[in-house]
């Protein structure tokens, strides 16, 4: 990450953190008055032996003891109002960068090349900043600034007590020094193992068919293992080193408040001291302690939050946010690529170099070629998720970048080559996993992909839930329902990359039958293909090969020259069946 991208996080994250600028001041102001009357406790301890005791007065005790209660009730609810402002504090802060944090999530997964997705979570990073802003760790900073206040007010008991108090506290300091520089490896470590371990379990979860089904569940077990392992290794470590400072800590802070009482005492018995005093400096100094011993018990909540916070800076630096674009009207469906060249994300090769095509509204393109000649490539990019190192592809004119992304997927709908559903009904799915689905646009979109009728069938019809894996439903019904959400909403624009390689042949005959039903409503369809049943309905064909343009033109002048079986190709085709391009 380059410093300016650092500075753009940081000044995004700084910024949603000023918008409850007036909720700090307002925990600070209540912290001002908690401090304050944090004072009760050594006041009256000091009246009582100083005064009571030695007037023996019953009325003044019974005063100065509801006087005391009064505070501490005053305190107690200004320390609540406190917390539930700190609590909307963190809630402010999150709400303000869910929608800007989850955005760019999915942007920077989208484009990570060859699924070498991150495993780190930058939305549990958001949330573990929010939970460290609403924490008491985090109220323990507002007390923090009180700590010199109550030591000075030590040292105007006597002098020695103030030096006992501050050698005590620069202890403590040290001590919270060495716990956040000799604990952030091994946090830092321990987090990452987690994760690993956690994204690991995820992938054999979501594969656990075929895990089963292959035999791999032993040394799917012994590999998953052996990072949890690693991970329970590197936390233990974390623990351990993080509970020996917070145990020194906490047994130095008794220590050294017996110490003050006993030094008071040896005071007291040199008559340089009153009794009173004596406890009230007892009192006062575990008071200015607390919120080091607070902050030094809660450090893996701190340094946690500290890691969201750079992971946020990182995120929002790499993915800046989208500038708004002006509202382009709804295009016919004329797509265009001009001198198109794309670099896949995290790799220094393109590959596709120098491509032009064109696909005119009521057109279907083919794209063909060998594997790994660049047809996802080209998918991905007519789609926007990855975007042209050079060259540009135009929809009416206009280069998708122009497009919002959000309207640009409603102008284009896409057929990946692996069809995932998601925890959700049939509709929902369809609908793009929208709340409240438009029930006539999701039936529409299912007749359009001649998925209706597999739809009715099913035991619940539309509301039908599924999982993410799809559930009960087969590679082909799944590939279907994928192609009904390609068309929902009435897309001018359908990429379909190969989209028949789970349907059989009724699955293919729906498939051709909804290429035509897009190409009579005006749309343009581009199918990235082996098998010809998928090539029957298009009128161009665009062949690649090692991302270059081989040839483009009517399909079959470019099947009878670059194809050797072009005539069988041309036979199968039309016949709509399986085969093979050779």
């Amino acid at each position: 990450m380059t410093p300016a991208q650092k500075e753009q996080g940081e000044t995004e994250l700084r910024a949603a953190r000023r918008e409850s600028r007036g909720l700090f001041w307002a925990a600070g102001l209540f912290s001002v008055f908690v401090n304050i009357l944090m004072l009760t406790g050594p006041i009256y301890m000091l009246q009582i032996y100083d005064r009571v005791l030695g007037s023996r007065s019953v009325a003044t005790l019974i005063a100065l003891t509801v006087l005391m209660g009064f505070l501490f009730l005053m305190m107690g609810v200004l320390d609540y109002a406190r917390g539930r402002v700190l609590a909307r504090i963190g809630a402010k802060f999150q709400a303000r960068l869910d929608r800007r944090v989850f955005s760019a999530v999915l942007r920077r997964e989208a484009v990570a090349a060859g699924g070498a997705k991150r495993t780190s979570n930058t939305l549990r990073d958001l949330e573990a900043v929010q939970r460290l802003l609403s924490s008491p760790v985090f109220a323990a900073v507002f007390d923090m600034p009180w700590t010199p206040i109550f030591l000075a007010g030590i040292l105007i008991f006597h002098p020695y007590l103030g030096y006992l108090a501050l050698a005590g506290g620069g202890v403590l300091v040290v001590i919270t020094i060495l716990n956040q520089i000799l604990t952030a490896g091994p946090v830092r470590s321990a987090n990452a193992a987690t994760m690993r371990a956690d994204h690991l379990a995820e992938q054999l979860r979501a594969e656990a068919e075929m895990v089963r089904a292959l035999g791999m569940s032993d040394a799917a077990f012994e590999r998953w293992h052996q990072a949890r392992t690693a991970s329970l290794a590197d936390t233990i470590v974390s623990s351990d080193r993080s509970g020996q400072f917070s145990a020194m800590s906490k047994t130095f802070r008794m220590f050294l408040q017996s110490a003050m009482l006993g030094l008071g005492a040896y005071l007291v018995l040199q008559g340089e001291l009153s009794p009173g005093a004596m406890i009230a400096g007892s009192i006062l100094l575990g008071r200015a302690l607390a919120p080091v011993d607070m902050a030094i018990g809660q450090w893996q909540l701190v340094q946690r939050a500290r890691q969201g916070w750079q992971g946020l800076v990182e995120l929002l630096g790499e993915v800046p946010p989208e500038a708004p674009r002006t509202r382009l009207p709804r295009p016919q469906g004329h797509l265009t690529a001009e001198n198109l060249t794309v670099v896949p994300p995290g790799q220094s090769q393109a590959s596709l170099r120098m491509v032009n095509f064109e696909v005119r509204p009521g057109e279907a393109l083919g794209v063909i070629g060998p594997s790994g000649a660049g047809k996802s490539t080209l998918a991905r990019t007519i789609t926007g998720v990855w975007r042209p190192a050079g060259g540009k592809i135009r929809l009416d004119g206009a280069a998708l970048d122009q497009f919002e992304p959000a309207v640009l997927g409603q102008h284009i709908g896409y057929l990946p080559q692996r069809v995932q559903l998601f925890d959700g009904t049939i509709a929902e799915n369809i609908a793009g996993l929208s709340t409240a689905p438009d029930a006539a646009a999701v039936v529409a979109a299912a007749k359009k992909a001649a998925a209706h009728e597999l739809i009715l069938h099913l035991p619940d019809g539309y509301d039908t839930r599924v999982s993410g894996g799809g559930g009960m439903l087969s590679g082909g019904q799944m590939q279907r329902i994928g192609l009904a959400r390609a068309m929902y909403g009435g897309p001018v624009v359908l990429v379909l990359d190969e989209p028949n390689s789970n349907l059989d042949n009724e699955g293919s005959h729906a498939l051709n039958d909804a290429v035509r039903e897009m190409k009579a409503g005006g749309g343009a369809v581009l199918i990235m293909a082996h098998r010809p049943s998928a090539i029957s309905e298009v009128e161009k064909l665009l062949v690649l090969d090692h991302g270059m343009v081989k040839a483009f033109g009517p399909r079959d002048e470019v099947l009878a020259r670059t194809v050797q079986n072009a005539q069988a190709i041309r036979s199968t085709a039309a016949q709509g069946q399986s085969g093979g391009v050779s």
